[in-house]
């Protein structure tokens, strides 16, 4: 058995269940931007499963299944507490997301690195964060 720890480099993917496969594709395809790589209908599961990627090749796997259970938001449960995407300009994605009619919470400014984020939540009540970043302008 080796003793060596070893290192993970990055997130490969991160998989989430929704209740409303067309409504859900819809959200992360046209309204969040991200790339279709693969859409697959699994008839055995009477489940869809869609390949999607973030620019720098993070991906998210989106599935559906007939009736998942609610997911526990509210208090936070154990698990996955929220996804935190990172934004060059937060005011011009929140004017988005307005224009898209989905509600955005106030924008807050982390007490340790000083960074604007604000939450808003997926067509199940995921909550998800964006978290700016802006440019490192090299001049």
């Amino acid at each position: 058995m080796s003793k060596i720890q070893p290192k993970l480099h990055a997130v490969h993917h991160i998989a989430l269940i929704c209740s409303n496969y067309e409504k859900s594709r819809h959200f992360y395809v046209d309204i969040l931007g991200l790339e279709v790589l693969a859409e697959n209908y699994r008839a055995v599961r009477d489940s869809w499963k869609l390949d999607l990627a973030l620019p720098n090749g993070t991906q998210l796997e989106l599935f559906s299944f007939p009736q998942p259970p609610v997911r526990p938001s509210q208090p936070e449960a154990c698990g996955l507490r929220h996804l935190a995407f990172v934004v060059r300009d937060l005011s011009t994605v929140i004017d988005w997301l307005g224009c898209n009619h989905i509600d955005v919470e106030p924008v807050r400014v982390d007490e340790y690195t000083q960074k604007r984020f604000t939450f808003f939540k997926d067509p199940d009540g995921l909550p998800l964060e964006l978290y700016e970043l802006p440019a490192i302008s090299h001049n």
